[in-house]
């Protein structure tokens, strides 16, 4: 190590389990983060601090002002830059004497397997189940360790995956839940602090597993909540019948993201859970000429409350998603009218037309991109969140 290593590095140094050979090892480290968002930020900037070699980061997103709560790399100077073009110099600061690979593209099943090959570790920063299992399967193809973590409101889990011997996370949930089933962090919500902690599990055991000291979460997920400020834990052990890493895997290849999030998942007996009930969408412009030249319509809102409180278009009727099924009597009337339905972004008000298709409501439309496209497009003044 360079004299102006031995300095920044001095407190692990001292560290029986760590010294010179440990810092060595962490300077010789690939370690790629997919997400710089809640939980890729506070790992990325302190396996930097640490001293990992090399550190690839991959979000095609950029930073918006929602983000600031919660992603700590970030100020509002950034906001409108790509996250990695913003991270790559704020960790490039803090540490020069690392390299820094910067991938501004979505991961999918065309590039996965390039990127990921060259690192040895991947910390799966990710927030939708799409790129998860990506991570996921892209890592058992590869041999690599998947190290993760997820944030949910108040509560918080990790765990490590693909370790010699070890569970992959397919063998705790074999197939994702069906499209719209698990609100993502825009639409649940989430603590601030609450990333900043389960990120920095993920980049401890990213270290210790590097140094080959302690005792990992391979084969174990720990739950954290903090509203109560007490832990859990789950073991885990490897599934023999998982299709990706089992005794006999069914799945060779990977899937494209897209599969995930848009058609629902298919297996050899059924058939896509969305098909038959996908619905017709409309755009902000579209919808405002309907409006406009007065046409007959219910314009149903399925937020929660608090968001419409935040902000709402004119005349529209709330019942929010949760309670759509127990409250249908309400909008009886309307089942052989024209219904736009609307959320926040568009996955709920999907979600919540395939319900009203299968009670039997015939002309159900779903508003692209939900009221936030509306505030873009039609109501500029409209607040944003």
């Amino acid at each position: 190590m360079t004299p102006e290593q031995l300095l920044h590095y001095s407190r692990h140094l001292a560290i029986p389990e760590v010294g010179k050979d440990g810092q060595e090892k962490l300077l010789n480290a690939k370690v790629l983060i997919v997400g710089i968002g809640g939980l890729g930020c506070p790992v990325s900037l302190y396996l930097a601090a640490a001293g990992i070699g090399e550190l690839g980061l991959i979000d095609f997103d950029t930073v918006s002002v929602s983000n600031l709560h919660r992603q700590i790399l970030y100020t509002n100077a950034h906001i409108g830059d790509l996250k990695v073009d913003a991270a790559t110099r704020r960790l490039a600061e803090i540490n020069p004497g690392i390299t820094l690979n910067s991938f501004s593209e979505k991961l999918t099943s065309d590039n996965a397997l390039t990127i990921l090959k060259d690192y040895d570790y991947v910390i799966d920063g990710t927030d939708n189940f799409a790129t998860r299992y990506l991570v996921n399967d892209a890592c058992v193809l590869l041999n690599k360790i998947n190290v993760y973590g997820s944030i949910y409101r108040w509560e918080g889990q990790s765990s490590v995956f693909c370790a010699e011997d070890g569970p992959c996370y397919r063998c705790l949930f074999p197939e994702p839940p069906p499209v719209g089933e698990v609100p993502s962090c825009d639409q649940a919500g989430v603590i601030g602090v609450l990333p900043g902690i389960i990120g920095l599990i993920q980049a401890s055991e990213t270290i210790k597993m590097i140094l080959e000291i302690g005792e990992s979460l391979v084969g174990r997920t720990l739950i954290f909540d903090l509203l109560t400020m007490r832990q859990k834990e789950i073991k885990l052990t490897k599934n023999p019948d998982c299709p990706m890493c089992g005794e006999i895997p069914s799945i060779h290849e990977l899937m494209d993201c897209t599969q995930f999030c848009n058609s629902g998942y298919k297996d050899e007996n059924q058939k896509s859970l969305n098909e038959g009930l996908i619905t017709k969408e409309i755009s902000a412009l579209e919808l405002k000429a309907l409006v406009d030249v007065g046409a007959d319509h219910l314009l149903l809102d399925v937020r929660d409350p608090f968001e419409f409180d935040i902000v709402k278009i004119e005349n529209a009727k709330l019942i929010p998603l949760s309670e759509l099924e127990n409250r249908i009597d309400e909008i009886t009337q309307y089942k052989n009218q024209t219904m736009i339905v609307y959320c926040h972004h568009g996955m709920r008000g999907r979600k919540a037309a395939e319900i009203l298709k299968s009670k039997g409501f015939k002309n159900l439309h779903n508003l692209t991109g939900g009221i936030d496209s509306w505030a873009e497009a039609v109501d500029i003044g409209l607040p944003r969140y």
